[in-house]
């Protein structure tokens, strides 16, 4: 008996994979204002890779996934043909959980099973300015091949600035819900994550999405509700932490407005959450990250692999910094920050605070300071997660938080990027472990980026040491025992990569044979170029070695082998969604 495409793929993945659905679709009247993929400059590109590797490394710095940059399309297959053969596709039943997936508890717990879970984060712009569900045809394609791929699920940001943009409390969830909708009928699991950000000033982000307007309004009305640097320049991407617990914004705090949009979120999508809402990621700071905003790229203002800024001149900040002092018997070193740590793009050598002889960073002033900006760090970081995990208490999903991958400098003594961004990290001191023993007291994810990078594609003479810092990390976990997840920074699609990520994710950091693996694993990003053919066909044998975890012994070779009749079969669909993605 002939089989239709959807039990030929079932077939080759070993479970039953749910079919296309037709939906009708409706044009939107409201379009995103930016594109959401974006060109990537060529000129600063290296890679050491093997073979075919269509987005080498790019020396820049490991933010969020979330605002990595999308590589253009490669490829132009016909329209007319994909959709074609894609119309001989079964109508979509809701997918049923299968026993063998991973379930996800509270805590950040899951069940006996080998493997790491692979996640594929959506668009910036997947919900237009509009709320409604930008790119439909295109997602829904997407969601299909993903799922036909043998991934978990997707991440998707849910921005502050879009649902509750009019008015405090007045929530708009209408793009989500479709989406989130769509995400359920091809059986994928989602990551919310609750950005509390501005989308547009860090590299690669492809749209812009501004804080709330009230918020905005109320900015312009108290600048110093922004993040403020010596000089006197403002941070608009996230709320200045000195004042979370100040009634600022029309009567509220800024943690009872995080709070409050979380228990909203809660109420509107209970009947998803703990089985096609698995995991809340709680947005902290800039880029979605438990960091200050200490090296912004907008305007120029700073360039890898510039050591950064401290973050801590607006007048709230300054107020909790005079208190410190005084309580320490030290007021004098409470009017300001350190004055000679240097500009955005110096280095570590350049300022007399970070050098490595006799700097400012390794004095008793040097050691008050730094402890109180990181603890200002960690106690925000506590207040969200408190709220955090109150409200989805029950709700069995997961709490994460995304922690940032600095690894410029990190060879040096002082690590100044680190400090600037609020990790009290140095080659005397461990500042991941406080951090990792923060999320364990409630029951959160340590979530990490640079997954994918190895010491020798960064520049040298920056010190830069991303498999030093991963391991770092892996240990402060271990030691807290809190679960480990890992994004990768920058766009990949070549094997170099792949293998990476799964050594990494592998935590066989200190050459024992712990039974141990990362938690889950979130790939950047979902685009036109994932779709290529090579691409894909990479892709697609990656995710069969994550889930096979760390015992499994098959080469890479084999695996490909597999993954090419996959893809031939699927071939139809997948056209489908890179040339959806594509317009």
């Amino acid at each position: 008996m002939a089989l239709n495409l959807a039990h030929q793929i079932g077939s080759l993945a070993g479970t039953q994979i749910a079919a296309e659905v037709t939906t009708g679709e409706q044009s939107s009247s409201a379009t995103a204002n930016v594109s959401g993929v974006r060109k990537v400059p060529l000129a600063n590109l290296r890679c050491n890779a093997p073979g075919e590797a269509l987005s080498p490394p790019i020396l820049t710095p490991p933010l969020t996934p979330r605002s990595a940059e999308n590589r253009p399309a490669m490829m132009s297959p016909s329209l007319s043909a994909a959709c074609q053969a894609f119309g001989t596709l079964s109508p979509l039943e809701t997918a049923e959980e299968s026993s063998a997936s991973v379930a996800w508890k509270e805590g950040g717990k899951k069940e006996e099973k080998k493997g790491v879970p692979v996640y594929v984060m959506m668009p910036l712009d997947s919900v237009t300015n509009g709320n409604t569900v930008n790119r439909k045809k295109a997602m829904n394609a997407s969601l299909h091949a993903l799922k036909s791929a043998g991934v978990e699920g997707i991440m998707i940001d849910v921005w502050w600035g879009l649902v509750e943009r009019e008015a405090p409390g007045a929530y708009n969830w209408g793009g989500y819900a479709e989406l989130l909708e769509m995400a359920k009928k091809h059986g994928l699991k989602v990551q919310a994550v609750m950005s509390f950000h501005q989308c547009g000033g860090n590299v690669g982000d492809s749209c812009t999405i501004p804080l709330p307007k009230w918020v905005t309004g109320e900015i312009e009305k108290d600048p110093d509700l922004a993040y403020t640097d010596q000089w006197g320049r403002r941070n608009y991407e996230y709320l200045s932490l000195g004042c979370d617990t100040l009634p600022v914004l029309k009567g509220r705090t800024p943690v009872q407005c995080y709070a409050d949009f979380m228990r909203a979120f809660r109420d509107n999508f209970k009947h998803l959450l703990g089985d096609t809402i698995v995991e809340i990621q709680v947005g902290m700071g800039p880029a979605g990250e438990l960091r200050y905003p200490s090296y912004p790229e907008a305007n120029g203002t700073w360039k890898f692999p510039g050591i950064g800024a401290f973050q801590c001149y607006d007048k709230y900040m300054l107020s909790s910094l005079k208190a410190a002092a005084e309580a320490a018997g030290k007021p004098e070193w409470g009017s300001t920050g350190p004055t000679d740590a240097g500009h955005y793009n110096n280095w570590p050598e350049d300022t007399p605070f970070f050098k490595k002889e006799g700097g400012g960073w390794n004095t008793p002033y040097g050691e008050f300071f730094l402890t109180w900006y990181s603890q200002m760090l960690l106690e925000h970081g506590a207040r969200i997660l408190s709220s955090a995990t109150s409200i989805f208490d029950g709700a069995g999903v997961k709490i994460s938080v995304k922690v940032a991958g600095i690894h410029w400098h990190y060879g040096t003594r002082s690590h100044a990027p680190e400090l600037t961004a609020g990790y009290y990290n140095t080659r005397y001191r461990d500042g991941y472990l406080p951090i990792a023993q923060m999320l364990a007291r409630h029951g959160a994810v340590f979530n990490f980026t640079c997954i994918e990078m190895r010491d020798h594609e960064q520049p040298q003479d920056a010190l830069c040491a991303p498999e030093k810092l991963v391991k770092q990390v892996a240990l402060a976990t271990g030691a807290a025992q809190v679960p480990l997840a890992g994004e990768n920074a920058l766009p990949r699609y070549d094997e170099y990569a792949h293998e990476q990520i799964l050594r990494a994710s592998s935590l066989n950091v200190d050459g024992s044979a712990v039974d141990r693996e990362m938690c889950a694993f979130t790939y950047l990003r979902m685009n036109p170029s994932l779709f290529h053919p090579g691409n894909w066909r990479r892709f697609v044998a990656f995710v069969k070695k994550m889930n096979e975890g760390k015992g499994a012994r098959r080469c890479w070779e084999e695996v490909e082998r597999e993954a090419e009749q996959f893809v031939h079969v699927t071939q139809p669909f997948i056209q489908e969604a890179a040339v959806a993605l594509m317009h």
